[in-house]
C-alpha cells in the first residue's frame, strides 16, 4: 500500500470560525485529485503563540494563509518576503520552503486588483480607502499599480490620511472609488456600516467592500440606493485563495 504524502495548509487568525479560506479549500480539496490535503484554522489569541504552530506542525505544513489582526504583526516571524509583500507591508500568505523557511507574500492586492478592474471608467482616478489596517494596504498598492490616486480615511492621524469628519460633497466629488477595508459591517454586526455622508454616493461611484458576508452589507446597500455600482470582497477572496494556491505548489 502506497502511503499517501499529507499536505497541510491553514489559516493564522484570531476569532475565524466563520472564515471563508477553510470553506473554499475544503470544498476546493473535495471536489478534485487532491488527496492527502487538509485545511485548517490555527486561531490564536495573541502572534506570539505562532511559532509554536509552527513548531508542531512541521513538516507536513506547507502553507498558510494569514487573516486579521496578523497580517502586518506577522512579518518578524519568516524568514524572508516576496518583493512585493516587503513594499506593501503586509503579509496574507506564507510559504513552507523545501529547506523549511517561512516566506511571506500578499495576494490581496492581486485579488482585489483583478476583480475591481472590470467595473473601472475613464473617469474613475482616484479613490478614498476607509481604514489603514493590514488589508488596507494590499489595496493602496493594488490601486498604485492601476494608476489610481487614493488616500486614507481614519481617526487616526497619519500620512496622506483624513479624518472621517473631513469628508463632505468636495471629495466625493473628486473621488469616484470608496474601499471599504475595514471590518465595520461584518457579521454578526450588520446594521453596522462605516461613518460617511451616503449622500453623496452617485451613479459615478464605485462602492467596493472588502467584506463578503454578508453579501451586502450596509455600506453597499447605503451606497446603492444613491445609485452606485457595488462590489463585495468575495471574488477578491476567491483570486487571492487561488494565487496563495499557486504560490505554494510553485
Amino acid at each position: 500500500m502506497v502511503a499517501i504524502n499529507k499536505k497541510r495548509f491553514g489559516l493564522l487568525g484570531k476569532n475565524i470560525s466563520y472564515s471563508f479560506s477553510r470553506g473554499y479549500f475544503k470544498e476546493k480539496f473535495e471536489s478534485g485529485d487532491y488527496e492527502g490535503c487538509s485545511y485548517e484554522n490555527f486561531d490564536i489569541t495573541e502572534i506570539e503563540l505562532f511559532p509554536e504552530i509552527v513548531k508542531e506542525n512541521q513538516p507536513e505544513i506547507k502553507g498558510i494563509n494569514v487573516t486579521i489582526p496578523y497580517k502586518e504583526v506577522v512579518i518578524p516571524y519568516l524568514d524572508k518576503l516576496s518583493k512585493k509583500a516587503a513594499k506593501i507591508g503586509a503579509v496574507n500568505t506564507i510559504k513552507f520552503t523545501k529547506k523549511g523557511k517561512l516566506k511571506g507574500y500578499n495576494t490581496d492586492y492581486y485579488g482585489f486588483k483583478k476583480s475591481l478592474e472590470p467595473l473601472l471608467q475613464s473617469h474613475h482616478k482616484k479613490a478614498l480607502i476607509l481604514g489603514t489596517g493590514g488589508a488596507s494596504k494590499g489595496v493602496a498598492f493594488a490601486l498604485s499599480e492601476l494608476g489610481i490616486d487614493y488616500i486614507f480615511v481614519s481617526r487616526g492621524n497619519k500620512e496622506n490620511t483624513i479624518d472621517y469628519s473631513q469628508l463632505n460633497e468636495e471629495f466625493f466629488n473628486e473621488y469616484h472609488i470608496i474601499i471599504n477595508s475595514t471590518p465595520v459591517g461584518t457579521s454578526p454586526n450588520i446594521e453596522a456600516s462605516p461613518a460617511i455622508p451616503y449622500d453623496f454616493f452617485s451613479k459615478k461611484h464605485i462602492a467596493y467592500d472588502l467584506i463578503y458576508n454578508p453579501a451586502e452589507t450596509q455600506f453597499l446597500k447605503n451606497a446603492k440606493a444613491k445609485g452606485a455600482q457595488t462590489k463585495n470582497g468575495l471574488s477578491m477572496l476567491e483570486y487571492q485563495a487561488e494565487k496563495s494556491w499557486e504560490i505554494w505548489n510553485k
